[in-house]
């Protein structure tokens, strides 16, 4: 089985036009290293995806919200919508594994990294709503984006839930340590670990240490979940 076809099955939706599939699957190092055209990536599909993602869950926040403020509302929807969500919410569907991309991007950890992942479901998005209409681009947004919403708060909201987890739990402070900087200045991946006082609980790793805590975070919490807490 193809990549394409294996992608397809893992989210449950299969494409007419196979081309704009391959086109959301493509990175732009990949375009610009095979010499495919400068349209040819995924770009323009996020461009479109993005918007598509943004008014789905706009209206999935005003129905499942009716008591919140326009306010509370933008600043959940930030949150659910972000890089480091968007790129947490790919877990699920491995969609680092059937990407296309380029030598340089693919040593230097491209499958892994929010932003081509995060870009990469915004264009996968366009692409199933150019193909299969506003209908079938929301069922995948609220299969794979807007579902399990408590698990990915736990997520977005890592760091402020641990710190009022700990704050009530612990005697000690929180506190994240940095394990080690890897990497050229242009790509530097943060290795960070989440502390309680001298004990070590989660680890996690990012282009900044920002998202580095963020996951340390998220990884404390299910340990602490795990143990009651």
């Amino acid at each position: 089985m193809n990549l394409q076809r294996e992608f397809e099955e893992r989210i449950g939706y299969q494409f007419q036009d196979k081309k704009l599939l391959a086109q959301a699957l493509t990175h732009s190092s990949y375009a610009n290293e095979c010499h495919m055209g400068r349209l040819s990536d995924n770009e323009r599909l996020e461009f479109l995806g993005d918007a598509v993602l943004e008014l789905v869950s706009s209206e999935f926040l005003f129905e499942s919200f009716p008591g919140e403020t326009e306010g509370e509302m933008t600043r959940l929807r930030a949150s659910m919508v972000c890089e480091q969500t968007l790129s947490f919410c790919t877990r699920e569907i491995d969609l680092g594994r059937y990407l296309r991309l380029g030598k340089g991007e693919e040593q230097t950890g491209g499958r892994k990294r929010a932003s081509v992942l995060s870009d990469a479901l915004e264009a996968v998005i366009g692409a199933i709503y150019l193909d299969g209409g506003f209908a079938n681009a929301k069922e995948f947004i609220l299969k794979y984006i807007l579902n399990d919403l408590e698990h990915k708060k736990l997520f977005f909201d890592s760091k402020t839930i641990l710190q009022e987890v700990v704050q009530g739990n612990f005697s000690e402070e929180l506190h994240y340590r940095m394990l080690r900087e890897e990497g050229p200045d242009h790509n530097k991946r943060f290795v960070m670990e989440a502390m309680i006082g001298n004990t070590a609980y989660g680890q996690g790793e990012g282009r900044t240490k920002k998202a580095a805590e963020q996951e340390a975070a998220y990884q404390t919490l299910l340990r602490l979940k795990q143990q009651g807490l």
